[in-house]
């Protein structure tokens, strides 16, 4: 087989293939996953140093895992119909 003719029967081989049957749905970017870090580091560094951080670290968490619960489920809500279980 010359190489034109292996680079033929590549190229075809790769026309053949079927088109993806949906798109890939990626999130956005997002602050929440370092600001969840922060808080979860503030609340286990104030059991040893100052409890004053475990309650500014617990709220931050609380408050961080709200917001990204509300984001994930207003994206599940935007996704198409076939995409709800």
């Amino acid at each position: 087989m010359s190489p034109s003719e292996s680079t033929e029967h590549i190229d075809s081989q790769i026309e053949a293939a079927p088109p993806a049957g949906e798109d890939i749905h990626l999130p956005g970017g997002s602050i929440i996953p370092l600001v969840v870090a922060i808080g979860t580091t503030l609340l286990v560094i104030g059991t040893t140093v100052w409890y004053g951080w475990s309650i500014i670290g617990a709220l931050i968490l609380i408050v961080s895992i709200t917001i990204w619960v509300r984001d994930v489920r207003r994206d599940v809500e935007a996704l198409p119909e076939e995409h709800h279980h």
